[in-house]
């Protein structure tokens, strides 16, 4: 288990999903996001029916924090690239 810390928020890595980078806000602000899955725990055993027993949420960093994360995901101690770039742009 590993943590991030990125401006005032601590991420525990094992809960990311995906992270989105080189994206743009709104406004055209550079901006990376990742996606955060948590378990739902549930107080009532109805509850544990549910087929979806995790939460899903993508938050945003732009500015300084996007760069950092920007730099962080896309090292190669970090994440480990399985196409080249010239091979990205058919494979999606």
């Amino acid at each position: 288990m590993a943590f991030i810390k990125i401006q005032n928020v601590v991420i525990n890595t094992n809960y990311i999903a995906a992270v989105k980078l080189e994206n743009q806000t709104g406004s055209g602000e550079k901006s990376i996001s990742i996606l955060l899955v948590t378990p739902k725990f549930s107080l009532f055993q109805l509850e544990s029916i549910s087929t979806n027993h995790h939460h899903y949420e993508w938050i945003e960093f732009t500015g300084q924090a996007a760069n950092a994360l920007q730099d962080y995901f896309t090292s190669y101690n970090n994440v480990i690239d399985l196409l080249p770039e010239s091979q990205e742009s058919s494979a999606v």
